[in-house]
């Protein structure tokens, strides 16, 4: 076995900080060491500790960076690469105007193989090592982004968007076919290598009845698959849904009613939400999924992290690119900073950094796998650098502690402050073409 050490500050989290100062959520070594062999840590700890023990290793000396667990984009749409930051005005609107034309290009595998080669240089430029993405109704695009996943060895999750209404005609597909499209697809990409298939119905809108229950059937025939979609994220959508679904108690009804909620449902944005569908997450487990660039640029809403987080619901945190208008997420946190602050709520960069590694993992039931750096985990890492542009660094010459360090990160840090990247132990971000980076 392979083996080599990497030497920088480490951080990585047990549990979510309850305040700045529960030092107990996270070890934090000035000096640490991770040795990976075969795509896993084998070690965390003190380097001194470490080298002794590793004997003649190569050692890539990261310091003064800071070593974390790579980030984790629990919402993220892979045909949408080409229409983020795209003029718009809500919800509806957007994705008519924009986002459904788009995705009918998909259909071709050329361009689809194409659009996943920089899909996926982008999120690893901005540190991303995991995410979870719809992609096109079609299967074109579902191969291209598990092709690009297996060859760059990432552990991602994904699928292909069930939406049999509302949308032009090369993006439909019918209750059967999407069933069937994919049924195939678990089956050759689910486990294989680091691939996790997601049961993906878009959302209420443009599936019918008939579409839901074919959902609700490949849920119950593939429980090891997670299922995603879009909950209440716009006044209008919301209306929409009521007069689609007549019978639905509220909107999360017509998910509820499918049997598609649960520990491993994923729900984008739950911005609008009702009593009765907030005690409905709180029993089923489902997650809801904070998009805090989104819903600042598309208008739609202030997510009540507290509030659900007061009820025993595990909240999600994503880049939701293409409405979401950037792919780093360092810049999630920071316009999820500024929505919190306007719900009278605070992010505090210790429980922001547990978020994006440790805490989106649990939201995926993954955290035994990524998220840490815990020893027997995969070995996803990201090496970032507080001073990478000249206003970084000289708010950096007034910094004292670890939390002011991250704090400068979480709103000032984008792609330019992710020094190294490394994906199952191998080198990922020096690699890319300087275009890319």
């Amino acid at each position: 076995m392979t083996q080599t050490l990497l030497r920088g500050r480490l951080l990585t989290f047990h549990r979510a900080p309850e305040s700045g100062e529960d030092s107990g959520a996270y070890t934090y070594l000035e000096d640490g060491g991770l040795l990976i062999g075969d795509g896993l840590i084998r070690q965390m700890g003190p380097f001194d500790e470490l080298s002794v023990q590793a004997g003649h290793v190569p050692v890539i000396d990261h310091r003064p960076h800071l070593m974390m667990a790579g980030f984790i984009d629990t919402h993220i749409h892979f045909p949408q690469v080409q229409v983020i930051a795209s003029w718009g005005a809500q919800l509806l609107d957007w994705l008519n105007t924009y986002t459904f034309p788009e995705e009918t290009r998909f259909a071709s595998e050329t361009h689809s193989a194409v659009m996943a080669r920089a899909f996926f240089d982008q999120i690893i430029a901005h540190g991303t090592t995991t995410a979870v993405a719809f992609c096109s109704v079609h299967k074109a695009s579902v191969e291209a982004y598990f092709a690009e996943a297996t060859r760059r060895n990432m552990r991602m999750l994904g699928g292909k968007v069930l939406m049999d209404r509302n949308a032009p005609d090369a993006l439909r597909d019918t209750p059967q076919g999407g069933y069937d499209d994919s049924k195939a697809l678990i089956g050759d990409w689910h486990g294989k290598g680091r691939n996790g298939y997601v049961i993906s119905p878009r959302f209420a809108i443009t599936s019918t009845p008939e579409q839901m229950e074919m959902a609700q059937a490949l849920a119950r025939e593939h429980p090891e698959c997670h299922i995603q979609t879009h909950l209440s994220e716009n006044k209008d959508e919301i209306a929409y849904t009521a007069r689609l679904y007549p019978k639905a108690r509220d909107y999360l009804d017509v998910y509820e009613s499918h049997g598609l909620l649960g520990p491993k449902a994923l729900l984008g944005h739950a911005i609008h939400l009702e009593e009765r569908e907030i005690a409905a997450l709180a029993e089923t487990g489902a997650h809801p999924v904070f998009c805090p660039t989104s819903n600042l640029f598309l208008g739609s809403g202030l997510f009540d992290d507290a509030g659900l987080r007061a009820r025993g619901i595990v909240n999600g945190i994503a880049t939701d690119v293409g409405g979401g208008t950037s792919y780093s997420m360092l810049q999630t946190l920071n316009e999820g900073y500024k929505v919190l602050q306007l719900r009278g709520q605070s992010l505090h960069p210790l429980r922001a950094f547990d978020w994006i590694t440790r805490g989106n993992a649990c939201v995926l039931g993954m955290e035994d796998r990524i998220g840490t750096l815990e020893a027997g985990t995969e070995a996803d890492i990201v090496v970032l650098n507080a001073r990478s542009t000249p206003a970084m660094a000289l708010r950096m010459d007034r910094a004292d502690t670890l939390a002011e360090e991250l704090f400068v990160l979480q709103m000032m840090g984008d792609d330019r402050a992710i020094e190294e990247v490394y994906i199952a132990g191998a080198s990922a971000k020096s690699v890319l073409a300087p275009d890319e980076k």
